[in-house]
């Protein structure tokens, strides 16, 4: 009984010894800290946009704001400028979508695939997320990009948590866990 499990310890102590040689995997440490905090945000956002009615999409609570459906289209398309600088691709206007889509449908859809284009850039690891690139006219990380990103996400679900209680809606975050 004894040298079966003397060989278990014996394979188990070779594995590690194995694994301890073999070089380290690429680290995404920082990347998957900030693509957690972009991805419980985006999906807020995300499941607001498709809870709320067609008829809330034009709602503002004053005439100086935009309308729920236009904080939409802002973050689609905030999303495809500022992960495109976390990519290192070329540039794209911020307001094309909220300028050019107006229904529901046209909006939830611009910021699904918005989300699936980021999630290329959330991808990257620590070491590519350290790359240099232009983002509001200044030099930055990807890394940085991707931290405003999220950020920005989180700012506008504020907007969008407020609209939704002002018209007697529970936003994703209140819900219970499902």
């Amino acid at each position: 009984m004894k040298r079966p499990f003397l060989f278990v310890l014996a394979i188990v102590g070779l594995a590690g010894t194995a694994q301890a040689q073999q070089p380290a995997a690429p680290s995404d440490l920082a990347v998957r800290t900030v693509r957690e905090q972009w991805q419980a945000m985006t999906n807020y956002v995300t499941r607001a946009a498709a809870d709320v009615p067609d008829s809330l999409y034009a709602y503002k609570p004053v005439a100086t704001v935009r309308s729920f459906g236009q904080l939409i289209g802002h973050v689609a398309g905030a999303q495809y400028m500022i992960c495109a600088a976390a990519l290192g691709d070329p540039p794209r206007g911020e307001d094309e979508i909220e300028k050019t889509k107006t229904t529901k449908t046209e909006l939830v859809a611009a910021l699904r695939a918005s989300t699936e284009y980021c999630g290329r850039a959330y991808a990257q690891t620590d070491a590519a997320a350290q790359q240099r690139t232009q983002l509001f006219g200044q030099e930055r990380s990807r890394l940085a990009a991707l931290g405003i990103n999220a950020t920005h996400n989180a700012e506008h679900y504020g907007n969008l948590v407020t609209y939704m209680r002002m018209n007697g809606l529970v936003p994703p975050s209140s819900r219970p866990p499902q």
